[in-house]
Parts: C-alpha cells; structure tokens; sequence
C-alpha cells in the first residue's frame, strides 16, 4: 500500500513569527528604497543645479543675472541670444561649423591610427614590442603642457599656426596613448584562432586587420568616437595656442572672445551661446549613451 511522503505541516507557532516579521520587513525595505532614491534627487538636482542656473540665466536680462539669483526668473528675455550670436565680426555658425571639422577630424585620425597602432602592439610580432608598448603608457603620463612649447615651435617653423592642422594632424599620428591602450586590451581578448584560421586561407596582417578585428572592435571604437568628440569639443587649451584668427575660432575660443568683448555686462550673453554650445554635446551623448555604456563594459576598462 502506498504512503503519503508529504512533509507534516509546520506548527501555528513556527508560521506566525514569520507571518507577524512579513510585513515589517517589506516597510523597512520600502523605507530603505524611498530614501535612497530621495538622496540621489537630491544629489541630482545639486549636480543639475550649474547646468539650470546657466539655462534660466540665458534668457534673463543680463543687469538681473548677477543680481536676481532665483530659479524662476521675473523677467524673460531673447536679447541675449541676439547680442551673442556675431562675435568678431562672424555668426555663431561659423564657430559650430570650425568646431565640428575639427572634431570629425580628430575623431577619424584616432579611429584609423590608434587602431591601426593597437593591432600592431597587440597581434604583429616584432622586435622590442614590449618596449614599444611600454612606451606608450608613459605618454599618457606626460602633461600636455610638456610638449605644447616644442609642437608650437614645429608648426609655426613649417606656417601652419593659425590652421587646423595643429589640432587634427597629430590625432593621425597615434598620438592619444589612451585609446590605443584601450583598443590594445580589447584586441587581446579577441581568440587568436581567428587569426590563425585566416592566414590558414592565406590572409595578410592587412586582411585579417580589416576583415577580422576591425568588425570585432565595435565597442572599443564607438567609445574612441564618443570620448574623442567630447574632448575635441570642449578643448580650450590647444586650441587658444593655435588659433589667432576670428575665421577660425571654434566655440570654446569664440566663447573666451566673447567675454573679452562684454566683460562689462554680457554675463547673460555669455551664458545665452554657452548653451548653445552644449546641445550638440546633449544630444551626441543622448543617441551615444548606451553604446558609452556597452563599450566601457566590454573594453579593457571593466
């Protein structure tokens, strides 16, 4: 005759401890949550607060920016944008349009030479490689202010300050180690029996770069494109060094020449062209966040 193999139910006394303790671990986890999203509103609208003090401000008077700190402004205005928009004589669009060559510019400079240069130290066996390579990762510890003199020195001698070739020809030069440090540790978690199998079909270095790696590397280059764009975007340093000429002012000299100009009263202006510099950058991040994401996670950053 078959036995039941049911475990006996557990006594009222075991159940009801666990029964009264439900509840009051759902509320503490419920509190717990609640006050964990409170803090991060909180420390995102303190972080936030730069970015909409300087929006509200755009579209205030410029005699009521400094004196009239509130959020919520009194009194709106477009003059700002108006009186922004020539800037030594040039529209605005010009330094969006300087702006964005040179940052296309030095976003394909890097993708082919950086990628080029991290295949090489990664998959080609050659002579002191190792060398190579360690020479690399001591160029991203050299301050840039360590070379701008001698960089300075070499383009003037050959006339092309006051160009864009400064600013983009050393990106095709393989001269971010910081990427190329990036694609290097992607590359070497690439099998290398993909390698092995295509110069078994009789694939050349080039081939198997082009045909094999590269389509691989996705992540790794979408991060180079997104970090390169930003930088070359916000960069002030290089670009103040090398551009004399109001022609070919990007957004972030142009910006500075705009101070120069209004020093007196163009605090609105200022902020007005400020942020229209940023909505390019807004919306790059907003379509390049989640392949940000993905690369970062697949890269040799993890």
């Amino acid at each position: 005759m078959a036995t039941s193999t049911l475990d006996p139910a557990p006594a009222a006394g075991e159940t009801a401890p666990r029964l009264a303790a439900a509840p009051s671990m759902r509320r503490s986890r419920t509190r717990g949550a609640i006050i964990r999203h409170c803090g991060l509103v909180l420390f995102g609208l303190f972080m936030l607060y730069p970015l909409i003090w300087m929006a509200v401000s755009a579209f205030k008077p410029s005699h009521l920016v400094l004196t009239d700190p509130s959020i919520i402004p009194t009194e709106l205005t477009l003059e700002n944008f108006i009186n922004g928009w020539m800037v030594g004589g040039f529209p605005f669009w010009v330094f969006f349009s300087n702006s964005a060559v040179v940052a296309v510019s030095a976003i394909l400079g890097n993708l082919l030479s950086c990628s080029l240069t991290a295949y090489a130290l990664a998959r080609l066996e050659f002579r002191a490689r190792n060398v190579y390579f360690a020479i690399v990762l001591v160029t991203v510890m050299l301050p840039m202010h360590a070379v701008i003199i001698p960089q300075y020195i070499v383009f003037s001698s050959l006339g092309l300050v006051n160009t864009f070739v400064p600013l983009i020809l050393p990106k095709f030069l393989a001269t971010d180690a910081f990427f190329i440090f990036l694609m290097v540790q992607f590359i070497r978690g690439i099998p290398r029996q993909l390698d092995e199998a295509a110069a078994i079909d009789g694939a050349g270095p080039f081939r198997v770069f082009r045909s094999i790696i590269l389509p691989l590397m996705k992540p790794a280059l979408i991060t180079t494109t997104i970090f390169t764009f930003i930088w070359t975007w916000n960069d002030f340093f290089g670009q103040l060094i090398y551009l004399t000429d109001s022609s070919v002012f990007t957004v972030p000299i142009a910006l500075n020449a705009l101070v120069d100009s209004q020093s007196q009263q163009g605090t609105g202006t200022l902020m007005a062209m400020s942020l229209l510099s940023l909505i390019p950058l807004l919306l790059f991040f907003a379509f390049a966040q989640k392949h940000l994401i993905r690369g970062i996670a697949t890269t040799g950053l993890k």
